[in-house]
């Protein structure tokens, strides 16, 4: 009974190193936990960077930018035709209206975002958000097949077709919060 008891006991720890080695390990910024690793669509993205974002003494919410290719440069991460991500989990109940003035002080006056159809493409987005609740997810993940889709509950959720958008949706991101060599 004494070697039966160490080989069920060894076939059980060797299963729950293999169980372990499976799970994605997590990154936490304030309290929030994101995988460092996710799949889409078949694909495998990482978490490239993580970040809390304050407004005063308040914590707002903490973003995650997940990368199918991580670049070396911000222009890489820009131009890549892959999928990416943009994650954001909210801390604090936002109004609408405050999460698209938000928007629209942040990322809309940047110059990737000045043409005709880039402000066509900011007011689409800015028109599904939605009243945030804390512990909400606003995520803008732009496919190669399709285009930039937006979802969570902060947004009623719409899909804003090609790439060109999406290019200057990031660029103006990056641009604001510089995670990569320029």
């Amino acid at each position: 009974m004494g070697r039966d008891f160490w080989v069920v006991g060894a076939r059980w720890l060797i299963l729950a190193a293999m169980l372990a080695a499976g799970l994605s390990e997590a990154r936490e910024v304030a309290g929030v936990r994101m995988d460092d690793t996710l799949e889409l669509q078949g694909r495998r993205l990482a978490l490239a960077h993580m970040a809390l974002k304050e407004k005063l003494f308040f914590n707002i919410y903490v973003w995650g930018l997940y990368m199918e290719q991580i670049p070396r440069v911000e222009a890489e991460a820009i131009a890549t035709n892959s999928v990416k991500r943009l994650h954001f989990r909210f801390l604090r109940k936002i109004r609408r209206e405050q999460l698209v003035g938000a928007f629209r002080q942040g990322i809309a006056t940047n110059a990737s975002m000045l043409s005709e159809p880039m402000q066509q493409g900011m007011e689409t987005l800015l028109q599904s958000f939605k009243d945030v609740s804390k512990g909400d997810n606003l995520i803008l993940t732009y496919d190669p097949n399709a285009g930039l889709l937006v979802s969570g509950e902060a947004s009623g959720g719409v899909l804003i077709p090609g790439k060109g958008f999406a290019d200057a949706l990031f660029s103006a991101w990056l641009q604001k919060h510089p995670v990569f060599p320029r």
